[in-house]
């Protein structure tokens, strides 16, 4: 017997962990401070959006197995905002037989969409939720935050990143990977212990390669201007040669792929690549669409008049 239903993984309701009420950049809080947040018209600071990636992994997992830690790509666009208190639910669709991607959402217990993504297996030429998202956009009219910024611009020089377990992340991400394993959705002794894992290492959590591959971002010395608030709206975090390791040293080159504009926002997209440290060996990637805020910045409207 055969039916032509779809089915869909699913993990139990979670309540993801607000981290960054301490996170400051260029001289302020950001979003996810609640009074930032509400000065911004939003009802509180929001959970950064790659700590719900956690919720993916166990079904991740369950689909691919170890390559998924080594070959996994997770495409993501962000919808709604999640607060502390707010339970969330991931879903993944059930692969045909050999199929290397997959459509995976999450969304609130009401019901609420949290993100979409695309979730898949490489090497794979197939485009991701972002490639096609990055295809559709419209060149930008006229910037003004991020006026000096073009396509193809790349970061001011390689930088050098690590992540200890006991190391505090900066004022970006104002914990240690120890302290987010005290919180996070689902843990697992492979992010702690190296002795458990296929490598001989712990792993990098995936919501913790966002906080690698922005813990030296100010290096990149791209000209936004300033103070302006940002929000990630897309982000993918792709593996090559992975996984990647806690305690391992590694090199990251920037360069920013795309420019775009909504009613309230001007974006600039990044790609960040990992290399080993001796900067020969691409390990990973993550995209991401940092999303300014046009009404957190006080000169747009005169400078856009202008």
């Amino acid at each position: 017997m055969s039916f032509a239903t779809p089915l869909y993984l699913c993990g139990p309701l979670r309540e993801p962990k607000q981290m960054l009420a301490d996170q400051q950049y260029s001289g302020h809080t950001s979003i996810h401070d609640d009074s930032m947040a509400e000065k911004l018209g939003f009802r509180a600071g929001p959970i950064e959006g790659p700590t719900h990636f956690s919720l993916f992994v166990p079904l991740l997992a369950e689909i691919w197995g170890q390559a998924w830690f080594e070959r996994g790509c997770f495409s993501s666009h962000f919808q709604n905002m999640v607060v502390e208190g707010e339970l969330v639910r991931a879903f993944v669709e059930r692969p045909a037989p050999g199929a290397t991607r997959v459509r995976a959402w999450a969304e609130k217990a009401d019901g609420t969409p949290v993100l979409e993504a695309s979730a898949s297996l490489g090497p794979d030429d197939s485009p991701t939720l972002l490639d096609e998202r990055m295809a559709k956009l419209r060149a930008p009219e006229k910037l003004v935050i991020l006026s000096d910024l073009h396509v193809g611009m790349l970061g001011a020089e390689d930088e050098k990143v690590r992540m200890d377990a006991e190391q505090h992340m900066g004022d970006l991400y104002p914990f240690s990977l120890a302290q987010k394993l005290e919180g996070i959705t689902e843990n697992s002794p492979w992010y702690s212990d190296d002795a458990s894992t296929p490598w001989g290492h712990a792993v990098i959590p995936l919501e913790m390669v966002s906080v690698l591959a922005e813990y030296t971002s100010k290096q990149a010395a791209f000209p936004v201007k300033q103070p302006v608030i940002g929000l990630f709206a897309d982000q993918e975090i792709r593996m090559i040669d992975g996984p990647l390791f806690v305690g391992e040293d590694y090199l990251i080159r920037r360069e920013i792929v795309a420019l775009s504009e909504s009613k309230r926002t001007e974006s600039y997209w990044v790609r960040s690549r990992i290399y080993d440290a001796s900067g020969g060996t691409l390990k990973a990637e993550m995209l991401l669409n940092h999303a300014t805020l046009k009404h957190s910045y006080a000169n747009y409207e005169a400078e856009a008049s202008a």
